[in-house]
């Protein structure tokens, strides 16, 4: 981009927001923080302190980055980065248009596939771009956050060098002419977000269990069968294809950790956004993930019942407000049954 120093401001800075901006300020970079109250006064109490699997480590002080619960901050972005929860789309895009600048570019770090669209009907003729956070970043307390998943962003190409801009130390970003594929294979991925927020276990603890896997994995053929009617071809963001994946979770689980060591790479207490969401009342983005799929079933006369059951089993656990409902595999298994439907079929179930 034409500023050398431009001016970033994170747009609804929450987990990932705080960690992408805080490293990106470590590194120099001019940042502002766009964040609720609470977060705000959290980092101008005790800064930013930012942590990996990897044993990583990085103090950044409250005077090093910006921090502001004004949105007129948006007026002086050079470039934004929108890091809200899926329901916030479009009441982010709105403040965005009202005081950013019309040339600067503006990319979802968001879950979902449908929020770089969102944002460009919101945002006419702007330079709007989609983009892939393979990570999940647990907030701590007092200004801590901590990455538990490795892997790297990774937006969509365009003009200027954006990515070089988000790429600093401990942070890698990727440019890609394929981002709805790329965003797509994040899907698949992230419709274990609800399974985890139901099971109360940390990922680690939930991929070793084999009934769980098997769980996952007819759930990742009912949806990628789905999406492939739909004419997109989701990308792996692992080195096992999108098609192999339920095949790798249904093995033993003494197989499935020799063959799936790169995905077992998980801190031991991470878990998924979904499940501190449950854990603090917060409604979730069942409808972004599970809910997609639905839709795109309905929408070819194909049945999904097991996205279908585990959007209605998230929403009472929803309503219910009682933080992670600690259920098992085998009672997802019986909500199904008790539904009328069946699971698609797991080898050796």
């Amino acid at each position: 981009m034409e500023n050398s120093d431009p001016h970033i401001v994170v747009a609804g800075a929450g987990s990932i927001g705080c960690f992408v901006g805080g490293l990106l300020a470590a590194a120099g970079r001019n940042v502002t923080l766009l964040a609720r109250p609470r977060i705000a006064a959290e980092v101008r109490a005790h800064g930013l302190t930012l942590t990996d699997l990897d044993g990583m480590a990085v103090q950044v002080n409250a005077d090093a980055i910006g921090i502001s619960t004004d949105a007129a901050i948006l007026a002086r972005a050079d470039l934004v980065l929108v890091s809200v929860k899926s329901r916030d789309t479009d009441a982010m895009g709105s403040l965005i248009n009202t005081h950013t600048a019309r040339g600067a570019p503006v990319i979802s770090l968001q879950n979902g596939v449908s929020n770089g669209a969102d944002l460009r009907r919101l945002l006419p003729a702007r330079d709007v771009r989609a983009g892939m956070v393979p990570f999940n970043v647990v907030p701590m307390g007092q200004g801590c956050y901590h990455r538990a998943v490795e892997g790297d962003i990774v937006i969509e190409a365009g003009a200027g060098d954006l990515a070089s801009v988000l790429t600093v130390p401990h942070l890698a970003c990727l440019e890609s002419r394929e981002i709805e594929n790329v965003q797509w294979g994040k899907f698949l991925m992230n419709l274990n977000n609800a399974l985890n927020a139901l099971s109360g276990l940390p990922i680690e603890a939930q991929l070793k269990d084999r009934n769980w896997r098997r769980l996952m994995a007819d759930q990742w053929a009912e949806a990628l069968r789905v999406i492939q009617r739909h004419g997109i071809r989701p990308a792996s963001s692992t080195p096992v294809s999108v098609s192999l994946i339920p095949w790798v979770l249904r093995l033993p689980t003494g197989l499935f950790t020799r063959v799936a060591a790169a995905m077992l790479k998980i801190d031991p207490q991470a878990r998924t956004s979904m499940s501190y969401d449950l854990m603090e009342g917060r409604p979730t983005e069942i409808d972004a993930l599970q809910g997609v799929v639905v839709e795109m079933g309905q929408a070819l006369g194909i049945a999904t019942p097991i996205n279908a059951m585990v959007m209605d089993v998230m929403r009472t656990a929803e309503l219910a407000g009682e933080g992670l409902p600690n259920l098992s595999a085998r009672a997802l298994r019986r909500e199904l049954q008790a539904g009328g439907a069946a699971a698609q079929p797991s080898n050796g179930a």
